[in-house]
């Protein structure tokens, strides 16, 4: 069920947020830890510690903080970029099966969101299913990219992604 975050809290983790360095965050992690303490079981505070982590290059840490941001009801957009970023990092695990997992349960929710779609391929790709991972980015550049000369090729794409998908066999 989601769980309502205090907006004044949503202001701190925006902030938090707003002022980590991508080269240290270790001042990050330490002041989303103070927030945790006072907020563990609090989802989009679990999330954005997880998104620290991440950043930091522990995706082992980080994917624990996503399970339990998941688990407490995360929503919306940042229900989206957890399921994103949860998926991503299991890829870098080498989780690939559980990476498609999270990542198909994403494309079902968001199926829109041209980030999970080509987070979606990587995965693909990163599991040894090159030729879906392709067929998945000439959709992502059909459906997206709007100029006269990728649109002259529309019906030709869209038949490419189509014959590599099927030699996916899955």
């Amino acid at each position: 069920m989601p769980h309502t975050t205090d907006p004044a809290l949503l202001q701190r983790l925006h902030e938090l947020f707003e002022a980590r360095d991508r080269d240290d965050m270790a001042p990050t992690i330490r002041a989303l830890g103070d927030v945790l303490a006072q907020h563990p079981d609090d989802p989009n505070v679990l999330y954005e510690v997880g998104g620290a982590y991440d950043t930091a290059g522990d995706e082992e840490t980080a994917a624990g903080f996503y399970e339990r941001a998941l688990d407490a009801g995360l929503d919306g957009d940042t229900l989206r970029r957890c399921l994103l970023q949860y998926g991503s990092t299991l890829r870098n695990l080498g989780r690939f099966d559980e990476s498609l997992a999270v990542l198909d349960r994403a494309l079902e929710l968001f199926p829109a969101s041209e980030s999970v779609r080509v987070w979606h391929a990587l995965s693909l790709h990163a599991a040894g299913r090159s030729d879906a991972a392709v067929a998945e980015l000439m959709e992502v550049a059909a459906d997206g990219i709007r100029t006269p000369d990728l649109q002259r090729y529309q019906a030709a794409i869209r038949g490419n992604a189509a014959y590599l998908r099927s030699l996916d066999g899955r």
